[in-house]
């Protein structure tokens, strides 16, 4: 037995307009935009391994400035400070000041966990 609902105040009557869209559509719209759980192609997967090992291989002989990085950043490029490699935590916003000063500064393709946090 159906409850005694009343009818939604935005539904149209009469006909549907549009064609209608298969069950199986509707059920898994995923498939069909091309997004899957699949593995990675092997290529995409050695890519990504030699893009790791890189960052990897860059942070060993750079030094995590944190909160700090714009700051540090500016004062190397303004000759305050002596160049090094750092890495840290900025905005987009701060990235983007960097930027327009000309200060080279680029995002790194991996997430970097801070010291204090690894085990």
């Amino acid at each position: 037995m159906s409850p005694a609902v009343g009818k939604k105040g935005n539904q149209q009557s009469g006909k549907q307009s549009g064609p209608l869209v298969p069950v199986e559509e509707v059920a898994q719209p995923q498939a069909d935009k091309g997004l899957s759980n699949d593995p990675m192609p092997p290529e995409v997967t050695k890519a990504l391994g030699k893009l790791a090992e890189a960052q990897a291989k860059a942070l060993k002989n750079s030094t995590w400035v944190g909160k700090d990085f714009a700051e540090q950043s500016r004062a190397m490029h303004y000759g305050e400070r002596e160049h090094a490699s750092i890495h840290g935590e900025a905005s987009a916003q701060e990235a983007r000041d960097l930027l327009d000063e000309g200060v080279a500064v680029a995002p790194l393709p991996f997430p970097v966990a801070p010291p204090e946090k690894l085990n």
